[in-house]
C-alpha cells in the first residue's frame, strides 16, 4: 500500500516532470517554427498540417527521446526544494532508511519508463512516419542517391547511376543474377527505370537485356519494358532516419535484409533498435544520481543542484554519443553501445546512493 509520504512524492514527481516536459518543449516548438516558417509560407503548408501532422509528433519524438534528462532535472529541482524547506529532515529523523525514501521516486520512475517504452516500440514509429512524410513534402531537400551498387535476394545484384526523389526516376540501372557456382547467367541494362508507387512494379526504358549460356544465349532489346522486381526504389533510396518510421518487428527484418545485401547502415539502424530500450531505463539510473545529488541542502541553493545535474547530463548524451560513433565507425557492437552509458553510469549512481545513505 502507497503512504502519505509515496503519494507527496510521486505527485510531485510527476507534476514537476510534466510541467518541464511542457515548458522544454514549448520553447523548443518557438525555436523551431522561427527556423522552418519561412520554409513553411514558401511551400504552403496547411496550418493543420503544421499543428497536427509536424508539430504534435514533434512533440513527441522530442519529448519521449530526450524524457530521461528531463526527469533527472525534475528530480533534482523537487528534491533539492524540499531539502531547502527542510521537509526531508522530519523523514531522516523518523529513522526510516534510506532505501525506504527513494521507493516513491522508483515508482514514479517505473511509470515513466513504461509510458516512454511503450511510445517507442508502438506509437513513435507511425508518429515518425507522418512527420517525415510532411518534412518530404514541405522543407526536406530532394533525396538523391549515388553510385549504388547492392546484392539482393536470388543471387542478383543492382546498380545504378543516380536518382533523386523529385524526378522518380533511376538513370542507368543495371541488374545481374547468377548462377550458383557464381557465373553470370542474366543481365539486364536500361537508360531509366521508374518505380510505380508502393508496388514492385517497374518501367524500363531503352533496355537491353541478355540471357548467358550456351547454347540458350539470347539477347533482347526495346524501348519500354514493363517488369517486376523482388525490390523496391524505397529499399534502395532511403534517408538514413527511415528505420525511426518502423515498428520494431519490421526493423528487424529490415535490418536482416539490408545485411543480406551488405549494406553499410547496419549499425546505424542497430542502434534505433536497441536505443529504444535502452533509452528509457537511463531513467532508474538518472533518478537515483538526481536523489544521490540533491536530497542534502547546500548552502549554494538550488542552484547548486542543477549546476551539478546539468553537468552530469552533459557527460552522459557525451557518454552516448562516444559510443553510437563507435558503433556506426569503428564496428562497436550496437547492443553494447546502446547500453554501456546506462552500465557505467549505473555503476556511479551505487556509489552515490551509498555515499548519500550516509
Amino acid at each position: 500500500m502507497l503512504k502519505i509520504l509515496d503519494k507527496y512524492i510521486i505527485r510531485k514527481f510527476l507534476t514537476t516532470f510534466f510541467f518541464m516536459l511542457g515548458i522544454i518543449m514549448l520553447l523548443a516548438m518557438v525555436f523551431d517554427l522561427s527556423d522552418r516558417l519561412g520554409e513553411f509560407l514558401s511551400n504552403k503548408a496547411p496550418f493543420s498540417e503544421i499543428v497536427f501532422t509536424y508539430y504534435l509528433n514533434f512533440i513527441l519524438l522530442y519529448g519521449n527521446s530526450f524524457s530521461f534528462m528531463i526527469v533527472f532535472i525534475s528530480v533534482i529541482w523537487f528534491t533539492a526544494k524540499m531539502a531547502q524547506d527542510t521537509e526531508i529532515i522530519p523523514i531522516w529523523n523518523s529513522g526510516k532508511p534510506f532505501s525506504r525514501f527513494i521507493r516513491p521516486y522508483m515508482i514514479g520512475a517505473t511509470i515513466l519508463v513504461i509510458i516512454s517504452l511503450f511510445i517507442n516500440h508502438i506509437i513513435l514509429p507511425a508518429s515518425n512516419k507522418g512527420r517525415l512524410d510532411f518534412e518530404d513534402k514541405y522543407y526536406r531537400n530532394a533525396l538523391s542517391v549515388s553510385n549504388y551498387f547492392a546484392d539482393f535476394p536470388g543471387n542478383q545484384t543492382v546498380q545504378f547511376g543516380s536518382y533523386t526523389s523529385e524526378e522518380n526516376v533511376v538513370q542507368q540501372f543495371i541488374l545481374q543474377r547468377y548462377n550458383k557456382n557464381n557465373t553470370l547467367s542474366y543481365i539486364l541494362v536500361a537508360r531509366t527505370a521508374e518505380n510505380k508507387d508502393g508496388t514492385n512494379k517497374w518501367v524500363l526504358k531503352d533496355y537491353y537485356e541478355r540471357y548467358v549460356g550456351y547454347p540458350k544465349d539470347k539477347i533482347t532489346e526495346g524501348k519500354q519494358k514493363d517488369t517486376t522486381f523482388v525490390f523496391k526504389i524505397s529499399e534502395m533510396a532511403a534517408r538514413d532516419n527511415i528505420s525511426s518510421a518502423m515498428k520494431s518487428g519490421d526493423l528487424k527484418k529490415f535490418i536482416e535484409r539490408e545485411r543480406s545485401k551488405g549494406s553499410g547502415k547496419i549499425p546505424l539502424y542497430e542502434l534505433e533498435l536497441y536505443q529504444r530500450t535502452a533509452n528509457p531505463f537511463a531513467t532508474y539510473v538518472l533518478t537515483i544520481i538526481g536523489i544521490a545529488v540533491s536530497s542534502q541542502k547546500k548552502r549554494g541553493g538550488i542552484g547548486v543542484n542543477i549546476a551539478i545535474g546539468l553537468a552530469i547530463v552533459l557527460v552522459y548524451v557525451f557518454a552516448m554519443k562516444i559510443m553510437a560513433v563507435a558503433a556506426e565507425n569503428v564496428g562497436f557492437p550496437a547492443i553494447i553501445a546502446s547500453w554501456i552509458p546506462n552500465i557505467l553510469f549505473g555503476l556511479v549512481a551505487v556509489v552515490m546512493y551509498r555515499f548519500a545513505q550516509k
